[in-house]
């Protein structure tokens, strides 16, 4: 395997550790409510507190990560993170349980600002679609997908409790078989041969400098337009996912009757769908890039696939009860919406190639903005009307906008002429 591509593969280990982790308090649910006496709308608030620790600490993660590098600072957000999943079991409480979920996803946040900043640093332009599609779209849903019964059975083998210690552990192995090959940059790693390193360097764009770290330009960051469209649309999506992570166990135990492990079965599909949709999608940004040399194709990309998922969970309202057409229909909607899954960080680094960790930690910032509400609000809807499909209303509503904001109002950006990559076709430039 080339080294970059090795790298890429810890980088893949990382996020799903990352999403496991975080997805494990959904199948936990009605123990914790049992332990500690979590009301459903007291369940959608600790939730909701993962994102409040992600937004801020998403921000603040893509400067530190611009200005120190990858490395570092994953491997400290590794043990902060593997210590709140371990701390869990011990919360005692509502108020405890917001806060171990807090520090958890300040732990989190960087995970993907500085995969983006490994992306830019370790691959040509021409081959991040595909990379960031595994790391942004078949990792994340592929986590998702394996998790649910993974998690189901270390809750029956070793208990909730166990299974929180479990996960931690798995976050500390991360770091022992990282920690000597995750590199910020290909120049800092001995194992890298000088072709590999000169095939990478021919095939950048402007501003990216491989063994350069930066400070932050915050103007930069917030006068680009295109940026504020793509946060607005990954806040869209990320409204249906994070109601779908956190309360997919819950609406299937409770609506359709089924047992914890019926459960971690059934929720395979949409995970399973969204998988597929992230490997199209990392296929098909690549491709239409390299025909039309446009990068507003991945705009219109983004457009299609959220109006494609937001339209999926229509029929669920008219067809109230039934297990298949729910299953179904949220499993083509996570399905489209996971072809953007990758699209969001080429999107950032093209908004900001010279500081692609601040730009990743600003779409992120929204994206986890979403996932502070969406539980939250869908806990509001259940509890006061007792059924979901207000939530499935807002899910529709919210991509319908992020499908328009995408296709009719982004803007080809300014480039400036480049050489050429390893192919010899034309590299984009910032």
């Amino acid at each position: 395997m080339k080294s970059r591509w090795w790298t890429i593969a810890i980088i893949l280990g990382l996020v799903v550790v990352n999403y496991v982790d975080r997805s494990a308090i959904s199948f936990a649910a009605t123990d914790l409510k049992a332990e500690f006496g979590i009301t459903p709308g007291q369940y959608g608030i600790i939730s909701s507190a993962f994102s409040i620790g992600y937004m801020l600490f998403a921000l603040l993660s893509g400067p530190l990560v611009d200005r120190w590098g990858s490395r570092r600072v994953l491997i400290a957000g590794m043990f902060i993170w593997a210590a709140a999943t371990a701390l869990t079991p011990f919360a005692g409480g509502f108020i405890g349980l917001i806060l171990l979920r807090i520090v958890l996803g300040a732990g989190e946040a960087p995970c993907f600002p500085a995969a983006t900043r490994v992306a830019s640093r370790w691959l040509p332009v021409h081959e991040r679609g595909k990379a960031l599609a595994l790391i942004g779209g078949v990792a994340v849903s592929g986590s998702l997908l394996v998790g649910g019964p993974i998690l189901t059975q270390l809750i029956a083998f070793t208990g909730w409790k166990g299974m929180f210690w479990v996960l931690a552990v798995a976050g500390v192995a991360w770091v022992i078989l990282a920690y000597p090959f995750l590199k910020n940059s290909p120049s800092e790693a001995s194992f890298v041969s000088k072709e590999e390193l000169d095939y990478i360097r021919a095939g950048q764009i402007d501003g990216e400098d491989s063994g350069h770290e930066s400070s932050t330009d915050w103007g930069e960051i917030l006068r680009n337009r295109n940026l504020w469209l793509v946060g607005l649309g990954y806040f869209a999506w990320g409204f249906m996912f994070w109601a779908f992570m956190y309360w997919l166990p819950q609406y299937l135990e409770h609506e359709f009757g089924l047992s914890i492990k019926e459960v971690g079965g059934f929720s395979v599909a949409p995970w399973a769908s969204g998988v597929v949709g992230a490997l199209l999608g990392g296929i098909l940004v690549d491709r239409v890039y390299k025909r039309t040399q446009s990068i507003r194709s991945r705009f219109l990309i983004i457009g299609v696939a959220l109006l494609l998922a937001g339209a999926s969970i229509v029929p669920i309202l008219f067809f109230p009860g039934n297990l298949t057409v729910a299953l179904i229909c949220i499993s083509a909607g996570v399905g489209f919406g996971f072809i953007t899954g990758g699209i969001w960080w080429v999107a950032s680094i093209d908004a900001a190639p010279s500081q692609p960790g601040t730009a990743a930690g600003f779409a992120d910032a929204c994206f986890a903005l979403s996932g502070i509400i969406a539980p939250s609000v869908m806990g509001f809807i259940v509890g006061r009307t007792g059924t979901y499909n207000g939530g499935f209303i807002v899910m529709t509503v919210l991509c319908l906008i992020g499908a328009a904001a995408m296709l009719f109002f982004t803007k080809e950006p300014e480039r400036a002429p480049l050489g050429t990559d390893p192919e010899g076709e034309l590299a984009p430039a910032k």
